[in-house]
């Protein structure tokens, strides 16, 4: 069993943009979360969006199995991103 945190290297392209219930959420999935983390539950982590670091950051259940990272009003603005745009997502540490 590992200790946390836990240094990871995990880096993909998604858009923001989940469906969650009919309505749409300004969060990027992470594809093979659950296989990823060893989980369904919420977690938190380091990650960086595009170079804009966010520490500490919960993932949020899917719905579906998987997990999305939520962007805040005051990321997408430093990052110059809305809904439906690509992100460039790098997960640097597993906290919980």
């Amino acid at each position: 069993m590992s200790t946390l945190p836990q240094t990871m290297s995990v880096e993909f392209v998604g858009p923001i943009g989940v469906e969650v219930k009919g309505d749409v959420w300004d969060c990027v999935e992470i594809p093979g979360s659950a296989e990823l983390f060893g989980t369904g539950r919420s977690l938190r982590v380091d990650a960086s969006v595009d170079g804009v670091e966010l520490e500490n950051v919960g993932l949020m259940p899917t719905g579906t199995g998987g997990h999305m990272l939520s962007l805040s009003a005051k990321a997408r603005e430093k990052l110059g991103k809305q809904r439906g745009e690509s992100v460039i997502v790098r997960i640097h540490r597993r906290l919980t």
